[in-house]
């Protein structure tokens, strides 16, 4: 196995997945504070489900993102 190429692809993989889902994530935050959904500061807990079908692998991710008002 090539692990260089492994490692490009999934690197180019996750750059694709990082840059869409923080777009995801700050339009919809941004929403929600516009319409009042925040009423202070707070953490928001996320979760992001990882899975690869052919690898019948699924994880799931959580973690935490501070809104700040």
């Amino acid at each position: 196995m090539n692990e260089e190429k492994l490692n490009i692809s999934t690197r180019k993989f996750l750059k694709n997945v990082g840059v869409n889902s923080q777009r995801i994530i700050e339009t919809s935050i941004r929403e929600a504070v516009s319409s009042g959904k925040f009423k202070q500061s707070e953490n928001i807990k996320v979760k992001v489900n990882l899975s690869i079908e052919k690898l019948d692998l699924t994880e799931v991710i959580e973690g935490k993102i501070e809104v700040e008002i």
